[in-house]
């Protein structure tokens, strides 16, 4: 296979102002089959975003590509759609599964994402014979492993289920021909180089090979040169860039006022289907039980929740019976949600790139969106990191009206160290009163208590025991008479 000989030199390239500037083309126009159009048409679908209109005709000549876009510009439909029209030439209506062998894999990092892509590729091949499936953790193998017998031509996966299947011999990737890798950079983020690159091994070298994501680093290109064949790549938005539709504010906060100041703009901007994002999973558990004490539908999804709860949650935000979501960083790359008005960064990311990630969340597709973040005065790093990445600066400014943190009761899990001190009496106000009489009596050396002389004696061996006395101290030998001894009650006569 031809690898990429340079990774530092980027591979044939489309410039993003070409297609900004020309027309976009319709779908029809693309040699699409009528199956195909047809789910669009369902869709309502007509004109394709930028990254659609660049992919799609060099996909479907075989070629391999790179494909970087903003997170919301139609990257699933970008590699889907040519799949589909691809595998058309072996769609066959046979029950046998050996007529449907694996012929495409899409890899994807999260649970959600994967979910995502399959309800995309299920709509756009609805109308053709093609069969499709989704596999990912947290959830019984059983339905998954019934799917693969069955015979499917399109397998959207993430890394470790998918190796489970494999190790099960319930899944043959041996003649697989087309291999997508989505969100690439979020892939090598969790930690899934080693399992990326066993299932590259264990696919046919002869295929085509597709990766797409929102950002491209360093380390991206380097693994796109260990298995993409001279790709061409598609960027149709500066690397890193953000939506330019998503309104992007920063407000300065003080780290304890963050909930209220989240309530505050809630209630002030009367904002639904918000999403909130919080770096830890306790942070977003007590964000979302605050929200809900004040009157507000909240929910939280993170990865201490089982796959049910989270597709729950994720169902209920989407048919509006929950207002806010408050999620971590496992769902910035999975939910596509439609006209999502406003993102919320709780907390800023720790990882810049995240940043990109969550606010693309919205402005989605053309629409306006606007993406507000709380910062606190420890948040200085990761907002100079996020300002270099997106080469853009972004002043906070005070949230107009918030007087700051307003009383409320303290969670169980804050009261803890309360409830202790306050069984610990003797230890509290003996601390109160060190530190009162360090403050009065300023530099003056403690209080010491007497030690006793005895202790600061040096050592002295004790002298040897006479054998005589040492017999005596074992008492008569067993031959001899027994010792006198006093009874209990009155004496003993011997």
């Amino acid at each position: 296979m031809t690898r990429m000989s340079d990774i530092n030199t980027p591979p044939e390239s489309v410039p993003a102002a070409d297609a900004s500037a020309a027309s976009l083309p319709r779908f029809d126009e693309f040699g699409l089959a009528p199956p195909v159009l047809q789910a669009l048409a369902d869709q309502g679908y007509v004109h394709p975003t930028p990254i659609q209109a660049q992919a799609i005709p060099v996909v479907l000549q075989g070629r391999d590509v790179m494909g970087a876009a903003q997170t919301g510009t139609g990257k699933t439909a970008s590699f889907s759609l040519p799949i589909i029209q691809l595998l058309l030439a072996h769609a066959n209506t046979s029950a046998s599964p050996a007529r449907h062998p694996v012929r495409a894999l899409v890899l994807t990092p999260t649970r959600e994402l994967a979910d995502q892509v399959a309800d995309n590729v299920k709509a756009y091949s609805r109308h053709t014979p093609l069969r499709a499936t989704v596999v990912f953790g947290g959830v019984d193998m059983a339905p998954q492993t019934a799917a693969l017998r069955s015979g499917v031509e399109i397998v959207i996966a993430t890394p470790g289920r998918l190796l489970d299947h494999v190790q099960q011999k319930t899944l043959n990737l041996s003649q697989t021909q087309i291999f997508v890798m989505d969100e690439a950079d979020r892939m090598l983020d969790m930690g899934f180089l080693p399992d990326l690159q066993r299932i590259i091994n264990l696919l046919p070298k002869k295929r085509q090979n597709l990766m797409f994501s929102a950002t491209f680093s360093p380390e991206i290109k380097k693994l796109a040169a260990s298995f993409l064949n001279d790709p061409l790549l598609i960027e149709v938005a500066r690397s890193n860039a953000t939506a330019e539709r998503v309104t992007q504010v920063v407000y300065k906060v003080d780290e304890e006022a963050k909930r209220d100041a989240v309530v505050h703009l809630l209630r002030g901007r009367d904002l639904k289907q918000v999403l909130v994002f919080s770096n830890t999973k306790i942070g977003a558990s007590r964000l979302a039980r605050e929200l809900e004490r004040q009157g507000i539908k909240a929910a939280p999804i993170h990865g201490d929740k089982t796959q049910n709860e989270r597709m729950a949650a994720l169902e209920a935000f989407k048919n509006g019976s929950v207002d806010v979501l408050v999620a971590t960083d496992v769902a910035a790359r999975g939910l596509d949600i439609a006209e999502l008005p406003c993102v919320i960064n709780y907390d800023l990311p720790y990882n810049a790139e995240d940043y990109v990630h969550r606010i693309g969340r919205t402005g989605r597709a053309g629409a306006s969106g606007d993406a507000i973040s709380l910062y606190s005065d420890k948040d200085l790093r990761f907002l100079t990191d996020i300002e270099k990445l997106i080469r853009q600066k972004l002043t906070p400014v005070p949230i107009e009206g918030f007087g700051g943190r307003a009383p409320r009761t303290v969670e169980r899990s804050e009261r803890s160290d309360a409830t202790y001190s306050s069984h610990r009496p003797d230890r509290e106000r003996s601390g109160d009163l060190r530190s009162k009489d360090r403050s009065t009596r300023g530099a003056a050396t403690p209080r010491r208590e007497p030690v006793d002389p005895w202790f600061l004696k040096p050592y002295e061996p004790s002298a040897p025991v006479p054998a005589k006395a040492e017999a005596a101290d074992k008492g008569p030998s067993k031959s001899g008479a027994p010792p006198k001894r006093a009874a209990l009650l009155g004496g003993r006569k011997n």
